[in-house]
């Protein structure tokens, strides 16, 4: 089974998790719009990210997690609305590739983590103590969007598949 974890958002990630390992994780691919380069998701540099790794993988066994976010209180109209586009356009692109996707709450992947009311980047630190492997990865401190989309998919695993 590949999970495919998604923290969405220009400054986003995507995480590939197979058989409970994590086989790739980038940053959420963006481009410069507009007069002024505002940043926004490079809709299609995310659908040839996901078609070239799930290419041999049949879609009954690839399963999208993505975040499941909502307005935040003290934010700007103009950026939730940029937000919310990109989750928008995130599952646009899951569904014209027939992906099956689940959505998960910040706070229910978190709580399971202990990461509420935590520093954003104690993600980092969470996913180096669980596989250190990937610690070269994570080594900034912007890399805390690597760590979400890694979590968003280890817990899918650990919980929802366990389920099944």
């Amino acid at each position: 089974m590949l999970i495919i974890g998604i923290d969405p958002g220009i400054s986003g990630a995507i995480c590939f998790f197979q058989n409970g390992e994590i086989t790739d994780v980038i940053d959420m691919p963006s481009m410069a719009d507009g007069k002024k380069n505002k940043r926004q998701i490079n809709s299609q540099q995310v659908f040839n990210e996901v078609s070239e790794r799930i290419i041999n993988i049949p879609k009954k066994e690839i399963i999208v997690v993505i975040e499941q976010v909502s307005a935040m209180p003290g934010q700007g109209v103009t950026s939730m609305f940029n937000f919310g586009q990109s989750f928008g356009v995130l599952k646009g692109i899951c569904s014209a590739m027939q992906l099956s996707m689940y959505f998960v709450r910040p706070a229910k992947w978190k709580k399971y983590y202990g990461l509420i009311k935590t520093e954003k980047d104690a993600s980092r630190t969470k996913v180096i103590e669980i596989f250190p492997y990937i610690s070269n990865k994570l080594s900034k401190k912007k890399d805390s969007n690597k760590a979400d989309a890694i979590l968003i998919a280890n817990f899918f695993n650990n919980t929802y598949q366990k389920a099944e």
